[in-house]
């Protein structure tokens, strides 16, 4: 087996076995995760209730990576252009306090927090699957678009994960973070 490259990270996950040293790169930069909610945290579909009240369903996988990454020293946010009380029970539970709903321009919100955050474009990563993630996906440095995005936006996007929205594909992001930051060794360590 050949010895890995001195500044590529040991893959120990085979699912992250092909990832290209560009890919690596971005993600080692990264202090800012944000995420589109419906389609990205979410399989996009929209459940009503008899009340008419909206429902979501998120994925547990997804929760775990999210809590996984602050823990690390990696910001989250959620971008979404819906408003949804769904979403900020879910932000709540997971301890994410940068919650953006009813934007309409994406792009013009991540600039803001990271602004606000002392950040660098370079130092965020934005995550979504339809057409109005293109233009954040176009502003950070590390885009990524779910398995079920729509074909311009995997087109614009620097990877694009095997599991789709709401299906794990935010835990997927996370442990491409955490290993390109060195952390992935240690986050399966202290769950042995």
């Amino acid at each position: 087996m050949p010895c890995p490259h001195p500044s590529r990270p040991a893959v120990t996950s085979a699912y992250l076995a092909h990832l290209s040293d560009d890919l690596l790169a971005r993600a080692a930069r990264i202090r800012l995760a944000a995420f589109d909610v419906d389609g990205t945290l979410t399989d996009g579909r929209l459940h009503y209730g008899e009340d008419g009240r909206e429902t979501k369903v998120f994925h547990v996988h997804d929760g775990l990576g999210l809590k996984r990454l602050q823990a690390n020293g990696i910001q989250v946010a959620l971008i979404t252009a819906r408003i949804s009380h769904t979403v900020a029970l879910r932000a709540e539970e997971l301890d994410i306090t940068h919650v953006y709903q009813g934007q309409s321009d994406k792009r013009a919100c991540l600039r803001e927090l990271l602004d606000a955050l002392h950040l660098t474009p370079e130092q965020a990563a934005f995550v979504g699957d339809d057409l109005p993630d293109l233009p954040p996906m176009g502003l950070a440095g590390l885009a990524i678009a779910t398995a079920n995005a729509h074909p311009w936006v995997v087109e614009r996007a620097h990877w694009q994960t095997s599991r789709a929205g709401g299906e794990g594909a935010a835990r997927e992001v996370s442990d491409l973070l955490l290993l390109a930051q060195g952390k992935a060794d240690a986050e399966r360590a202290r769950w042995r």
